[in-house]
């Protein structure tokens, strides 16, 4: 009788090493230093020299310091803040709850990033930032999106919950615009959960050092739970074992280690009890510990997707074409092919592919959110319809990627088909 696939690839799991499970354990043992202690200072710092800015700021999610920095922007009712889709419930939330308006733009098939000559059309009086969301890592074309919020006076963010250790230009993005934010949940990085702000600005700085003062401190079972989170998910999504582990990765899931990613308010657009949080001591070592090891990680992720670009273009397959001047990151190589399902089937012996941004305003309920109006954005609604994300992490080899791409090929008909993205 013939075996099955010896491997498969979890989406998630492969951003930590057993390394950072020890580290884990040993906050664990010692529950007075899981929320208070000099791990959050040690992070912002080294935060500041990655990215190459002066003031770094740690949160318990992106989202809430996104917030807190359309805060510190003087950004409430009236006015209006640009950001494409696709992109996560979340981000439009955190404007909503500042009470302004998210304004979506169409994102371009190419780079998955917002397309900046409709950006330029929905500009009105009442617009006051520009959003830029470097989409899977894959930066922006920075030069004609900072000429665009020059021309209109915008204040820039750069969205970076996907691109730790991207460049543009030969400087890292999150250094380009008024400041950006990232995220440490299960991306480049994973603390299990967690953002950070970077800035230049003294002003901001010195509004979201108070902001994050104000912000509530989180709960050590809380950060127990992350912790769990982190060991638990490293060693059921080992490669060698995740076809024996899935249906207990699938219970997991269910908030039964560490809350969900997105709470049931936040789909629904509403705000969620205790949203300001900080960023415990412990997820900080964790998250110091990896971006110790950082470039190693980003030289693993670009020859990973070196290869998928390689052999997927054969295909002719719609693969990422970053801006020339760009060196992506790619927290997940996303494609787009003529038949989501049938893929996804096809691979599914091998890896279990990413679902990121699966829909215009992925995790929203209803589907597309309370301010998405449908067919405003038909290129990025063609893309989520035909839109999957390859595994780059730390445990994906490259007889992975042979497999994953032989079962892709296996899907795509000849001649290739018309009228997709």
């Amino acid at each position: 009788m013939m075996r099955g696939p010896s491997r498969l690839v979890a989406p998630i799991g492969g951003t930590t090493t057993l390394g950072d499970c020890v580290t884990a354990l040993r906050y664990l043992l010692t529950p007075m230093r899981l929320v208070d202690g000099a791990a959050v200072v040690r992070l912002e710092r080294a935060f500041e020299r990655q990215v190459g800015v002066r003031h770094a700021f740690s949160f318990a999610s992106g989202r809430v310091g996104l917030y807190g920095l359309l805060r510190a922007m003087g950004i409430g009712r009236g006015d209006e803040v640009l950001l494409q889709v696709p992109t996560h419930v979340v981000v439009p939330n955190a404007i909503r709850y500042t009470g302004a308006t998210p304004v979506f733009v169409d994102s371009e098939p190419d780079t998955f990033n917002m397309d900046l000559d409709q950006a330029r059309q929905r500009i009105t009086a009442r617009t006051k930032v520009l959003l830029l969301q470097h989409t899977f890592g894959i930066p922006v074309d920075l030069d004609s999106a900072l000429s665009l919020a020059a021309q209109h006076r915008l204040r820039v963010i750069e969205d970076c919950a996907h691109a730790l250790g991207a460049k543009y230009d030969g400087h890292h993005v999150g250094s380009f615009g008024d400041a950006a934010f990232f995220s440490l949940e299960e991306k480049t990085i994973s603390s299990g959960m967690g953002g950070v702000v970077v800035t230049d600005d003294p002003v901001l700085a010195e509004r979201m050092e108070a902001f994050q003062t104000s912000c509530a401190r989180p709960s050590a079972v809380l950060a127990v739970r992350y912790l769990l989170k982190v060991i638990v998910f490293h060693l059921i999504t080992e490669p060698s074992v995740h076809h024996q582990t899935r249906p207990l990765y699938r219970l997991l899931r269910s908030r039964i280690i560490a809350p969900a990613a997105t709470s049931n308010e936040e789909a629904r657009g509403e705000r969620p009890a205790r949203y300001e949080q900080r960023l415990s001591n412990a997820q900080a070592a964790l998250a110091l510990s990896q971006l110790r090891r950082l470039a190693a990680n980003l030289a693993h992720r670009e020859a990973i997707a070196n290869q998928y670009a390689t052999r997927l273009e054969a295909l002719d397959l719609q693969v990422p074409r970053p801006p020339a001047k760009a060196r992506p990151a790619f927290a997940r190589y996303p494609i787009c092919v003529p038949d989501k399902a049938t893929v996804m089937r096809a691979v599914a012996p091998y890896a279990i592919l990413g679902q990121w941004l699966s829909e215009p305003v992925d995790g929203a309920t209803p589907p597309g959110g309370e301010d998405y109006e449908p067919g405003s954005c038909p290129a990025a609604e063609s893309i989520v319809a035909h839109l999957v994300n390859l595994p780059t992490h730390l445990k994906v080899r490259m007889d992975d990627v042979e497999r994953i791409v032989a079962a892709l090929a296996s899907t795509v008909p000849r001649p290739q088909v018309q009228g997709w993205p």
